[in-house]
């Protein structure tokens, strides 16, 4: 039985421009430990859809985790931005939690 990465990978080659399979792919990704493969997807995510707050979100922690602070912090920013603009408030004290420790 293939992987998650594997099943999500398979979706992203028969379909790149499909966003919600490379969010997919990227998640899956970053659930197994491989930050640095799921950053360029969490990137073309937040890329394709302005007010996407999500990918933001997760690109950020994974930037974070592989050192990348001084990458992380506006990505971050724009994510509580959105959190704020779309009344998310759990994000919000996540994310604000999470700006404080930088």
């Amino acid at each position: 039985m293939p992987s998650r990465v594997e099943q999500f990978q398979a979706l992203v080659d028969r379909q790149p421009e499909n966003e919600l399979f490379r969010f997919s792919l990227a998640q899956a990704l970053a659930a197994d430990g491989r930050d640095a493969e799921a950053v360029p997807h969490f990137e073309r995510c937040a890329a394709k859809k302005a007010d996407w707050m999500m990918p933001r979100i997760l690109l950020g922690k994974a930037l974070v985790r592989l050192g990348r602070k001084g990458e992380a912090r506006p990505v971050l920013e724009a994510a509580l931005q959105l959190a704020i603009d779309q009344q998310h408030e759990d994000p919000e004290r996540e994310l604000r939690a999470l700006l404080a420790e930088f």
